[in-house]
C-alpha cells in the first residue's frame, strides 16, 4: 500500500478528490430519498469525468503547459483573450469557493460524529488553520497521502456496506442505465454530477501530468490511469447511494445520519469510520482546492511563481478565508456541501466548452486532437450540463 501511493498518478489525485464530503452527502442524500433511481447520474458523470479529464490530461501532457496557459495563447484577440481570462477566473473562484466551504463543513462534520457538537463553530476555523499551515509551509505531499489513505478505508467501507444490503442486481441496473426524474430531484442530480466533474480538477489534472510524464509516448500511460481511477471511484459513488437507500432516516442533518450507511456493516462504531473519512476527504481537498486556483491565477496572469511566492499564497490564502467564512456561518452544513456541488454542476459546461474548443486545435494537440466520435460524446456531455445546468437555476429561484 505504501509503495502505491508513493508512486500514486494523478488519475488517482483526481478520483480522490472528487470522493469528497460533497459525494459522500450527496449520494446519500440520493439513495435515502430516491433509492437506486439516480445511479443514471453518477453512470452519466463518471463518462464525462472520464472524457473530460482524459482530454485535459493530453493537453497537460502534449505542450508540457497548464491548460489555463494553453487557453491563454490559443486567443488572438487581446480584448477576446481579457474577457476569456476573466470569466475562467470568474467560474474557479466561484467554484472553489463554493467546494472549499463545502470540504470544510465536510471535514467538521467528520470531527462532530467523532467528538460530538462541542462547537461546530471552532471545527471550521481549526481546519482552517491546518489547512493554512500545510500549504504554506508547502511539504504536504506525505498528509496527502496518509489523508488519502483514508479515504481509500472508507471507499472500502461503503463498497462492502453496499454487498451486504444484498441490493436487487435488475433495479440497479435498471437505474443506472435508464434516466428517471423523481419529483424534486433536480438539484440532487446537478449536485451528483457537480461532485463528480470537478471544473478545478481539469486544470489540477493537466498541471499534475506534465510533472509525471514528459514524453508523449508516455500518453497510454496517462490514459490508463485516468481510466481506472475514474471507474473504482464511480464505483465508490454508485456504493454510497446503495448503501444509503437502505437507511430508513428520511431526514440527513449531521454525520451520524450520513454514518447510517455504514451501520450494517460497522453497527454503533460507524459514526467513527464515517467521521475519520469525512474529515480525511475534507481537509485534502480543502488543500488542493486552493491550490489549484493558485495554479489557474498563475497561468492566467503569466506569474510563473513558485508556491512559497507572495502571489500564489495570497490567492489560495483568500479561497480558504471565504471557505472557512461561509462554513462558520450558522448554516446547515449539508446545505453548504449541496450548494457547492450545485455551483459546480453549473459552473461545469462553461470550463468544458474551453477545453473542448483547445482539443480541437491542430496547433495544440497535433496528432492528438479530438477525433469525431470523442467530439460527439464531449458535444453531448456538455448540451446535458448545459440543461441541467439551467434547470438548476429555474429551481432554485423557483421559476417552473
Amino acid at each position: 500500500m505504501f509503495k502505491w501511493l508513493k508512486n500514486i498518478g494523478p488519475g488517482a489525485l483526481v478520483a480522490a478528490a472528487f470522493i469528497g464530503p460533497g459525494t459522500v452527502t450527496l449520494c446519500t442524500l440520493a439513495g435515502v430519498n430516491y433509492g437506486y433511481s439516480l445511479l443514471w447520474a453518477m453512470t452519466l458523470s463518471v463518462i464525462a469525468t472520464i472524457v473530460l479529464q482524459g482530454m485535459a490530461a493530453r493537453v497537460g501532457i502534449v505542450t508540457q503547459k497548464g491548460l489555463a496557459t494553453v487557453i491563454k495563447e490559443q486567443i488572438s484577440s487581446p480584448i477576446l483573450r481579457k474577457l476569456s481570462i476573466v470569466l475562467i477566473l470568474v467560474a474557479i473562484v466561484i467554484g472553489n469557493t463554493a467546494y472549499e466551504a463545502g470540504n470544510i463543513s465536510g471535514a467538521s462534520l467528520g470531527i462532530e460524529a467523532i467528538i460530538g457538537n462541542f462547537s461546530f463553530n471552532f471545527y471550521p476555523f481549526l481546519i482552517g488553520v491546518v489547512a493554512f499551515v500545510v500549504l504554506y509551509i508547502g511539504n504536504y505531499k506525505i498528509l496527502e497521502r496518509s489523508l488519502i489513505a483514508l479515504v481509500i478505508l472508507m471507499s472500502f467501507s461503503f463498497l462492502l456496506t453496499a454487498i451486504i444490503t444484498k441490493p436487487s442486481l435488475s433495479l440497479l441496473f435498471k437505474g443506472m442505465i435508464i434516466p428517471t426524474f423523481p419529483e424534486n430531484s433536480m438539484l440532487t442530480i446537478i449536485g451528483l454530477i457537480g461532485t463528480t466533474v470537478v471544473p478545478y480538477n481539469l486544470f489540477l489534472h493537466a498541471s499534475l501530468v506534465k510533472e509525471r510524464w514528459k514524453l508523449k509516448s508516455d500518453m497510454k500511460f496517462a490514459q490508463k490511469d485516468t481510466l481506472i481511477s475514474i471507474i473504482l471511484g464511480g464505483i465508490v459513488s454508485m456504493s454510497i447511494i446503495v448503501s444509503a437507500s437502505s437507511i430508513s432516516n428520511s431526514t440527513i442533518n449531521n454525520g451520524a445520519d450520513l454514518a447510517l450507511g455504514l451501520a450494517p456493516l460497522y453497527g454503533e462504531f460507524a459514526k467513527y469510520f464515517l467521521g475519520i473519512g469525512l474529515f480525511a476527504a475534507g481537509i485534502t481537498s480543502a488543500i488542493t482546492a486552493p491550490l489549484a486556483a493558485a495554479y489557474v491565477a498563475n497561468s492566467c496572469f503569466a506569474w510563473n511563481v513558485g508556491l512559497k511566492s507572495i502571489k500564489f499564497r495570497i490567492v489560495w490564502s483568500i479561497i480558504l478565508f471565504i471557505g472557512v467564512l461561509f462554513s462558520s456561518l450558522k448554516v446547515n452544513p449539508i446545505e453548504i456541501i449541496k450548494f457547492a456541488q450545485v455551483a459546480n454542476g453549473i459552473l461545469l459546461p462553461v470550463i468544458a466548452l474551453f477545453l473542448l474548443w483547445v482539443v480541437n486545435k491542430s496547433a495544440v494537440l497535433g496528432e492528438f486532437k479530438n477525433k469525431i466520435l470523442q467530439n460527439i460524446i464531449s458535444v453531448i456531455i456538455i448540451i446535458i450540463t448545459i440543461i441541467l445546468g439551467f434547470k438548476s437555476i429555474l429551481k432554485v429561484f423557483e421559476i417552473f
